[in-house]
């Protein structure tokens, strides 16, 4: 009995991941139905494990459950989106600007090296693969930030952009050329060791770009 429990249970994770990549991906798009019969066949599992998993999707705010309907993707929550991305201005930007003095050459180069990989990205654009190169250009930016309240207030931030699904650029693809370009700025204002104010300024016009494009584009 234990072991089918778990056998079950493991099976009912697996569900979980395998459904809730799809809906990050983009596969699962906002409004999309998902339907226990063909999600348990397409996975070689029965109906439970993906309840199971459904179920948890719903209570992270993933997926909604309607009458007549069943469960389908939610959608962005655009309030939700929109207070995330100005607390992440802020903070990261604060964040970005108590780096730079502690960024070094080697630092500099990463980063510009994962810019390198997203300015390749552009001409056959993966929005997932894009996000997540920025996530990883920013983190070279704002890792060395030593005040651990605000590092952590900026990751709390990326987590939940994480849950909102928000790879914005699958939105906005027209932003993502840009974005490549303010990083370069932006590496070039640390580089040449431009004032605390200066960084932080533009790390926040930065990410508040990025929302104007969001914002002007479901408006």
């Amino acid at each position: 009995m234990t072991e089918t429990l778990a056998v079950a249970g493991s099976k009912a994770e697996q569900a979980y991941q395998a459904v809730k990549a799809r809906i990050v991906e983009g596969t699962y798009t906002p409004g999309y139905r998902l339907v226990l019969g063909s999600i348990a066949k397409d996975l070689g599992f029965s109906v439970v494990p993906v309840r199971e998993a459904i179920r948890r999707l719903e209570a992270e705010g993933l997926v909604t459950f309607e009458r007549n309907v069943g469960a389908t993707v939610a959608g962005i929550d655009p309030t939700e989106y929109l207070y995330t991305m100005q607390t992440l201005s802020i903070v990261e930007g604060a964040a970005t600007a108590l780096s730079a003095p502690l960024i070094d050459p080697a630092a500099i180069a990463r980063a510009r090296a994962v810019n390198e990989e997203m300015r390749k990205c552009l001409d056959h654009f993966d929005p997932v693969r894009f996000t997540q190169l920025n996530q990883d250009f920013h983190s070279v930016l704002f890792e060395h930030c030593p005040n651990p309240h605000i590092l952590d207030l900026v990751h709390r931030g990326w987590n939940r952009l994480a849950a909102l699904r928000s790879s914005t650029f699958r939105f906005v693809p027209g932003r993502a050329r840009d974005s490549v370009e303010e990083h370069e700025n932006l590496l070039q204002l640390i580089e040449t060791g431009a004032d605390a104010d200066t960084i932080e300024k533009a790390a926040r016009l930065h990410r508040t770009a990025t929302l104007d494009a969001y914002l002007a584009q479901t408006t």
